[in-house]
């Protein structure tokens, strides 16, 4: 392919009036596949069309919402579990009070003198 620098007078002008033909041409599909020639140069954005939707459908939609919310409701409603704890060991146990009884002994000899 050569360079748009190296082309002449005459073939840049073919090459306009091809890429002429080339727009005209897809303008001229967009009409036809689009309808109208005001929507031909909108084609390339596809104009959303915007329907109504049928009672049934919006019955099904709120019933799937409000048994939705009835289920969060209902959740939100229950008790939660209180956690589940492990147990400590008697050994674990003896340790922690030992520790626990020091430092009360400790605290009270401070405030004693």
């Amino acid at each position: 392919m050569k360079s748009i620098a190296s082309l002449t007078a005459a073939q840049l002008r073919r090459a306009a009036e091809i890429k002429e033909n080339i727009e005209s041409l897809t303008n001229e599909l967009n009409r036809i596949f689009v309808g109208s020639a005001a929507a031909a140069t909108a084609a390339p954005q596809a104009a959303r069309v915007k329907g109504k939707m049928s009672p049934a459908a919006k019955a099904r939609i709120s019933a799937k919402l409000k048994a939705i919310w009835a289920k969060r409701k209902a959740a939100a409603a229950a008790p939660q579990a209180s956690r589940v704890r492990s147990k400590m060991s008697p050994a674990a146990k003896a340790r922690l009070s030992a520790k626990l009884k020091a430092y009360w002994a400790k605290k009270k000899a401070a405030q004693k003198k």
